[in-house]
């Protein structure tokens, strides 16, 4: 169970992919200004990565994620991109990875 309480992990890196990703999505001034919101949302957390594990080959720009929820002790990562599997399997750093249909049952 949650515990009531959802919190995001993010750092600069994170920040800046949401946004590239966005503006793709829509346009940039409205990429920006969410992601202004998302960084200013009091269940968001800034976590700084001082280690970088590369857990994750197949796509090296995924381990930003798991490199942030190790650094937070995330519970867990929430995705459906299939490069995060490696991490069911990898036993330390332990990173817990759920699909975002099992997340929301969790709610």
């Amino acid at each position: 169970m949650l515990c009531g309480k959802i919190s995001l992990c993010v750092n600069t890196e994170i920040l800046d992919e949401y946004e590239e990703i966005l503006s793709q999505k829509i346009n940039s001034e409205v990429a920006t200004n969410v992601v202004e919101a998302i960084a200013r949302l009091h269940t968001t957390v800034y976590q700084e990565i001082y280690v970088h594990f590369n857990l994750i080959r197949d796509d090296a720009d995924d381990n930003k994620f798991a490199d942030c929820a190790v650094a937070s002790g995330a519970e867990f990562i929430v995705t459906n991109d299939k490069h995060y599997n490696v991490l069911k399997r990898t036993p330390w750093p332990d990173v817990n990875v759920l699909n975002i249909k099992d997340f929301l049952n969790l709610l």
